[in-house]
């Protein structure tokens, strides 16, 4: 059986540098009836328990650590022995809302992760955060882009950790050159295409 994509749309405070924020988030779950791995834990471990079910959760995958991405993962990872994975470059942001709790493994460019047979890479794409990552189901044409990219751009650069010049240097040499048909499963809102978001790019700065 192929892996299915499911979508939990959880809400929530985002809290960076003084401020915060109302925030609805996509929490993705990619597997089958057997076994899944959850991206990014946002603000209700127990919703996401329940529509992991009875199934093995093999994996809690942080695209990035900004707190609304990653404050349901400790309660989830407690209640279901999985393990946390985030890119280590990412750890400084992640300590703002875990201080007393490491993530339990690192997330590299290029590391391949399996579920339900469906092989998802792992594309190190900073900008947004310095860790932040994409992962790519190729055979399912579907990339989870985070906060990296957005229907309509570029994600947010104006805050601690981030940078533009970095995030569009990302998304042209790591995402762009993924196949025009994929579909953009985002952090939050609705999705688009890199084909749309290619062509919607010209005006962009310059990396």
């Amino acid at each position: 059986m192929t892996a299915i994509v499911q979508n939990l749309v959880t809400s929530g405070v985002f809290r960076l540098d003084g401020g915060s924020w109302d925030v609805d988030n996509n929490v993705w779950i990619v597997g089958d009836d057997a076994e899944v791995i959850v991206i990014d834990a946002a603000h209700d471990a127990k919703a996401i328990e329940n529509v992991v079910g009875e199934r093995k959760l093999l994996a809690i995958v942080c695209t990035h650590a900004h707190n609304d991405h990653v404050n349901a993962a400790p309660a989830l990872a407690a209640a279901t022995g999985a393990p946390i994975l985030l890119h280590p470059d990412d750890r400084v942001v992640w300590d703002l809302t875990h201080p007393d709790r490491a993530p339990d493994g690192e997330l590299a460019d290029g590391q391949v992760l399996t579920v339900a047979g469906t092989e998802l890479r792992v594309l190190h794409t900073p900008g947004h955060a310095p860790g932040a990552v994409c992962l790519y189901a190729a055979e399912l044409g579907v990339l989870f882009t985070g906060d990296t990219l957005f229907h309509g751009g570029p994600g947010a650069t104006g805050r601690s950790y981030s940078d533009y010049p970095t995030i569009v240097r990302s998304i042209r040499e790591k995402l762009f050159t993924l196949p025009e048909a994929t579909k953009v499963h985002t952090g939050h809102g609705e999705g688009t295409t890199i084909g749309a978001e290619k062509a919607a790019s010209d005006g962009w700065d310059q990396p």
